[in-house]
């Protein structure tokens, strides 16, 4: 028998409101452990309480936007879970984009406030003085107001702001299903899109994931290399690890391997010494990590448990990274649109190459190109197709944007936009976002299948495979390749290696060797920009 899924939450559910009651027993406890300092539960409780206050008193009405721009801090949970207690939108952006960036977010989610880190508040000053947006008020973390300040535009100070307010009284009376907060697309494939969620997806994803798959206890210390603004990371280091009264370790500075190290063996004046037990990061994270010469010994750390999302995990990265450790990497596949993972690998189970199998609670589809359910062949395989999931935390649509709504969601089902396969033992295996997909010699090939056998040559630390046109008119692969720092290897040495490893009419083609590959700060890569290299290299 399948397992019980939780009970859903009561029609009238505010997220924020039923993180501070669940955690209310235990106001001692540890709840965010920053490059500041330390937040207890019950301080928490009293911050996201006169954050909300302090949101009603600008003249912030229910559903209103409010920018969140701060770097990762316990000053980012109190604001987003502030919002939330008081009925206000929080739109949670990323804050390596430029000024002309946040002018169209602004403008395009009706901004009526933002609450910005210092270091980032030139930044969206430059972005105010476009105009056309409208923000009142700005509020600022952790550092100087001084700057020059757009006209109609008051500054204030988060923690005397905060303080200036006493705690709410009560939350906002929300819809489990009321919008509740916002989140841009990383824009793998383009122009981002305003992703709106509701109060109840928070709660599902938390259930589901968080506590159903991953198992995270009380106990943990979690620390998350993905930032707070991507969806991966709202689950991994708020929703998740408050919803069972964990402890978070955050980071505002971008998570190199160095800095992730430091966190890993509690090498910081915040942490002195303890350990987080459960780590999260991202395929290209845990390669760099593991080419770093400066990758801790296994007695160093003390993880039971690590994740990895974002895009699939090659075999051979979760393989070294077990070996070392003595930890598996839990590979799953989700989503903006689903908020975090619906499809995923278990603890004690991995099967390194897949995705594992469906969340319960999510429903998957692989459906052909007529978009009927395929039919699975007499071993129970599916061959490659779209993936399409069904589940209680999909978004209510983008907003402003009627036509990529109907495209993506339809009905009770989500398109991923990710091509699939399921093998004969009900795993999942990812082929390749659909945009990226190639049909060489009439058949499809996988981009992300040729990249996986890449990265499995010593020299290659990351590549990724787009298709080019020959001068007989037809589609061949070609990969961008980065080498491991001090290695060498030649195109002859990397296509051999695969011609060992792959079909005859998948090996690329070409090799072009590059610094770095473009990616989105999520860590995805960018192949249409790789496609956009490749068309000003052929016009020239």
């Amino acid at each position: 028998m399948p397992p019980a899924l939780p009970p859903a939450p009561p029609e009238r559910f505010n997220f924020a409101a039923h993180l501070l009651t669940r955690n209310a027993a235990h106001p001692e406890r540890p709840a965010l452990i920053d490059d500041v300092g330390e937040l207890s539960y019950g301080a928490l409780h009293e911050r996201v309480r006169r954050c909300a206050q302090a949101l009603r008193a600008l003249g912030l009405r229910r559903e209103e936007r409010v920018l969140l721009l701060m770097h990762d801090s316990s000053d980012w949970v109190v604001a987003f879970l502030g919002c939330l207690y008081a009925g206000v939108v929080p739109v949670a952006v990323n804050t390596l984009l430029t000024a002309d960036d946040y002018a169209y977010q602004l403008r395009h989610a009706s901004v009526q406030a933002a609450l910005v880190s210092a270091a980032l508040l030139p930044t969206l000053a430059q972005a105010l003085q476009q105009g056309g947006h409208e923000v009142h008020s700005v509020v600022v973390s952790r550092g100087s107001t001084d700057v020059a300040q757009p006209g109609g535009v008051a500054l204030h100070a988060f923690d005397a702001w905060l303080n200036a307010h006493p705690p709410a009284n009560a939350a906002a009376d929300t819809h489990g299903d009321e919008p509740a907060f916002w989140l841009y697309s990383s824009g793998s494939t383009g122009r981002p899109k305003g992703t709106v969620h509701t109060h109840a997806n928070l709660y599902w994803t938390a259930e589901l994931y968080g506590r159903g798959v991953l198992g995270l206890q009380a106990h943990d210390l979690v620390f998350s290399a993905a930032k707070l603004f991507f969806a991966y990371g709202l689950g991994n280091a708020l929703s998740f690890p408050l919803s069972v009264g964990a402890s978070v370790v955050l980071m505002a500075e971008r998570p190199t391997p160095t800095a992730v190290f430091a966190r890993l063996t509690g090498n910081t004046p915040t942490l002195a010494g303890r350990r987080p037990t459960v780590f999260y990061g991202a395929p290209t994270g845990y390669a760099g990590m593991l080419a770093h010469p400066e990758l801790p010994e296994r007695h160093h750390v003390g993880l039971r448990l690590c994740s990895s999302a974002g895009e699939a995990l090659p075999r051979d990265i979760g393989e070294r990274w077990a070996a070392h450790f003595g930890v598996d990497i839990i590979d799953g596949i989700g989503s903006t649109e689903m908020l975090h993972i619906y499809c995923s690998n278990r603890p004690g189970a991995v099967a390194y190459g897949t995705s594992g199998t469906p969340v319960p609670g999510y429903e998957l589809e692989i459906r052909g190109e007529d978009g009927l359910p395929m039919a699975p062949n007499p071993d129970g395989s599916i061959d490659i197709g779209d993936l399409y999931v069904r589940g209680p935390s999909a978004a209510l649509m983008y907003w402003n944007d009627r036509e990529r709504s109907r495209q993506t969601f339809q009905g009770a089902w989500t398109r991923t936009g990710d091509k699939y396969t399921r093998d004969a033992h009900g795993r999942y295996i990812y082929a390749g976002r659909n945009d990226d997909m190639l049909k060489v010699s009439g058949i499809y090939v996988s981009p992300f299948e040729v990249e996986a056998t890449l990265v499995r040559h010593p020299a290659v630390l990351e590549a990724a495979v787009i298709g080019i046109t020959d001068a007989d008119g037809l589609t061949k692969t070609k990969a961008y390749v980065v080498l491991r720092p001090g290695a060498s290897a030649t195109a002859e040495e990397i296509q051999a290696h695969c011609k060992q490893h792959l079909a005859p009419f998948k090996y690329p083609r070409a090799i072009a060797f590059v610094p770095e590959l473009p990616k989105t700060a999520t860590g995805k890569i960018q192949r249409f920009r790789l496609r956009e290299w490749e068309a000003q290299r052929t016009a020239a």
